[in-house]
């Protein structure tokens, strides 16, 4: 686990000690984390406990998918890319805005979703926020299809909001549909999704 993925444009990779000023810089992005359930970052201090917490205990667990996104003509993280160790294999990905709209997420998505179908993973879910719609195309572009809305109140934001989830199967079982966060949502519904 965790070789190094590359693609045309990217290396995913760990994130290590020395990538702290980019962890900052991805994770204080104002736009960038908006939608995102945690506060963006306001210090240094602050993104050496965020990496220690999100990155450095994960990778001594050995749970795996947990990637920094980065350019192969540096090597410097401009974002991350990850698969939760539950049963949701919950596809989660952020980049900095100033990177936004140039295919980024979806060549280092296809990528990591390559490696996961290799692994063994039988199917990976994701959510985004309905006022993302950027973010749920990126879902789209990755073969993923809408399975239904929910309402939850996010933490530690306190803040009402309505996601969409999105499935995509890996294991050639077609008629899969994961209910945990319907059956968990009091309010969920099923939208027309172009």
């Amino acid at each position: 686990m965790y070789e190094p993925i590359y693609t045309k444009r990217l290396v995913l990779r760990k994130f290590t000690e020395d990538d702290l000023t980019a962890v900052f810089q991805i994770f204080s992005d104002e736009k960038a984390n908006e939608f995102l359930p945690w506060f963006p970052l306001k210090s240094f201090g602050e993104a050496k406990h965020f990496f220690e917490r999100r990155f450095a205990e994960p990778y001594r667990r050995g749970q795996a998918y947990q990637y920094a996104v980065c350019l192969r003509s540096d090597d410097i993280p401009v974002g991350y890319i990850n698969i939760s160790p539950d049963e949701s294999h919950d596809l989660g990905y952020g980049l900095r805005e100033e990177f936004w709209n140039r295919g980024i997420m979806t060549e280092a998505g296809k990528a990591l979703l390559k490696t996961a179908k290799a692994d063994g993973i039988p199917y990976i879910t994701a959510t985004h926020d309905r006022n993302n719609p950027q973010s749920g195309r990126v879902m789209q572009k990755l073969g993923m299809k809408y399975q239904y809305s929910y309402g939850e109140l996010w933490q530690p934001k306190n803040k009402l909001a309505a996601f969409r989830l999105y499935l995509l199967n890996l294991d050639g079982i077609e008629n899969r549909f994961y209910s945990k966060y319907w059956d968990a949502s009091a309010v969920h519904y099923v939208e027309n999704i172009q």
